[in-house]
């Protein structure tokens, strides 16, 4: 409230309303009466209204309240020189010079005031009976209030004229034959003058012509004019300049600190952003940059109270978004060089979401995705248990011996939990999946089972089990051979050849029903690999060829590969031989 009733004041007093200044300056002042700023600027704006008592009371109280403040001597010598104090004024200027001895405002003050103690040492000049006339700023107020002479404040010249006369009345003498003057010291002495032409009452022109205005006589010796105290412009506080001044020095610790970090120099970059938050704790780049080189230095419980109060100081401030995120994630990644368990990411992974709520950054996003991750893995590590994961595949064996496949699913999936690289729980589960129709889920598992333990004659069961009962009969075929392998006398294995040949003969002697053909066709042009033989331009132009020229037929049967493709069409029911 005061700094804006401050505010007021120095608008006023910069448009010239010295009483409204004042009003708002008091204003000001009831509200923070300790403030020596406010009473500065109440001492200019009343000596802006020659109320020079006033004046130098508030000049007083400021020199009390600051007085290791040289504005306030500034003030205070304006106030006696306009009451005609003028050894009061010279030791004012004086103080104020011990404290600030480059001060302009001062050192011209104080030539001012030391010429007007001498004139006044040297008696009073001659009498002039216009001097009253044209002293002080009521010279102004009268030519402005009068209609007769308003207009002639818009003239440059006029203006000067008058200044020079205000300056020395003596001055007057050189301007009588200017109709202007005469008009405006009739005026000043409100009485009606006869101009230089004789005609009483002749209208003055709205724009006189330019004139070289006459040189002053060089025998006569001008005296100074006694110097009127001027007000000087309203002051920021000293609040508001030493913190502009600590700001500035903020940033050049930052840009030392920075030049440290760059350097690997941790330990003198800490010092330098140290001290930038100490000048300034309203940017909270500062803070993080600090938490930055704490990360690097593994000091990570240093980085993260730093993050989290560069986040808490952010919101205060209403910071940018960015900033508060750029914190946020910065204390995620100090959390998970912490980590030594599933748990520990917990709170990391928290960080991360939350700054993804203030700023939705690429970074920040695979940072939350490795967390999520790594937890994942250690989860699996720290639950990892081979025996346990036994005892639960076998309670599975026992509900698979009775029938009761979903819970055998249960106890399979839990084996798998404690040991994710047990082929043979993949195994039964995938035959468990198979019993229960879910082909999809059993194939994946069968896969799996495969991928873990190659040798393992049941992984290939499992699957070529799967793909018979999806009609799949070559891939089927495939895989039953592929066991064969590595256990050629398998019977399971030899038994699932043995059905998949018998099916696959069965398409090619057009034993299918017109029901089965239509199944399996249908089947088959789903298949992706029976999709890009018929898109093949060769294999179209061998399927031409068997039709049409027996004899380009007859060379393809002697191709592998294309009588592999043949092959598989006829399984898939799309070609029949005969």
């Amino acid at each position: 409230m005061a700094d804006e009733s401050k505010a007021k004041g120095n608008a006023a007093f910069s448009s010239g309303d010295f009483n409204a200044a004042v009003t708002h300056f008091t204003e000001a002042i009831d509200l923070a009466p300790s403030n020596h700023v406010l009473y500065s600027n109440r001492s200019a704006a009343y000596a802006s209204l020659n109320k020079y008592s006033e004046a130098l009371a508030d000049a007083k109280k400021t020199v009390e309240i600051k007085p290791d403040w040289s504005k306030g001597y500034s003030r205070l010598g304006a106030a006696h020189c306009g009451l005609g104090q003028y050894g009061d004024a010279v030791s004012a200027y004086k103080k104020g010079l011990e404290m600030d001895p480059n001060n302009e405002a001062l050192k011209s003050g104080l030539a001012d005031a030391q010429a007007a103690a001498a004139r006044s040492r040297a008696g009073p000049p001659p009498m002039n009976p216009f001097g009253d006339a044209f002293s002080g700023p009521e010279m102004w107020a009268k030519l402005t209030a009068d209609p007769s002479t308003r207009a002639f404040l818009q003239q440059p010249d006029f203006v000067k004229m008058m200044q020079e006369i205000q300056k020395n009345p003596s001055n007057l003498n050189l301007y009588l034959k200017d109709q202007r003057v005469m008009q405006a010291l009739g005026v000043l002495l409100n009485v009606k003058l006869r101009g230089g032409t004789g005609a009483e009452d002749e209208e003055m022109p709205e724009s006189p012509p330019e004139r070289k205005q006459p040189e002053p006589r060089k025998e006569e010796k001008k005296p100074e004019a006694q110097p009127e105290p001027e007000p000087e412009p309203m002051e920021v506080s000293e609040e508001e300049s030493e913190a502009k001044k600590r700001k500035a020095e903020a940033i050049k610790e930052k840009e030392a600190g920075n030049a440290a970090y760059k350097k690997k120099d941790f330990d003198t970059a800490i010092q330098h952003y140290t001290k930038a938050i100490e000048l300034n704790d309203e940017d909270i780049s500062f803070i993080l940059n600090r938490a930055a080189t704490y990360l690097e230095m593994g000091q990570y419980e240093e980085c993260i109270k730093d993050c989290e109060k560069a986040v808490e100081r952010g919101r205060e401030l209403r910071s940018d978004f960015k900033m508060v995120a750029k914190a946020l994630t910065r204390k995620g990644t100090a959390l998970v060089k912490m980590a030594k368990c599933s748990k520990d990411f917990e709170p990391a992974i928290e960080s991360f979401q939350k700054a993804l709520t203030e700023h939705r950054n690429p970074d920040t996003l695979k940072k939350l995705n490795d967390a999520e991750k790594a937890k994942k893995d250690l989860e699996q590590q720290e639950y990892y248990d081979p025996k346990l994961a036994d005892e639960e595949r076998e309670k599975g064996n026992e509900y698979f011996k009775q029938q009761k496949y979903p819970e055998a699913i249960k106890q399979y999936t839990e084996a798998l939990r404690r040991n994710p690289n047990d082929p043979k729980a993949y195994s039964n589960r995938a035959a468990c999946y198979t019993k229960l129709g879910a082909m999809p889920e059993g194939l994946k598992d069968a896969e799996k089972c495969i991928e873990l333990d190659p040798t393992f004659t049941k992984g290939y069961t499992r699957k070529g089990a799967v793909q018979f009962f999806m009609k799949e009969y070559e891939k089927a075929l495939e895989t039953y051979q592929e066991g064969l392998k590595h256990d050629p006398s398998n019977q399971e294995l030899l038994d699932g050849v043995r059905r998949c040949v018998e099916q696959i003969n069965k398409a090619s002697r057009g034993d299918l029903s017109p029901e089965e053909l239509k199944e399996r066709q249908a089947k088959g042009m789903q298949d992706p690999e029976i999709q890009n033989i018929l898109q093949d331009p060769v294999m179209r132009q061998v399927l031409t060829d068997f039709q049409e020229n027996p004899k380009a037929a007859q060379e393809h049967t002697k191709n592998p590969m294309v009588m592999g493709k043949i092959q598989k069409l006829v399984s898939a029911g799309i070609v029949q031989l005969r």
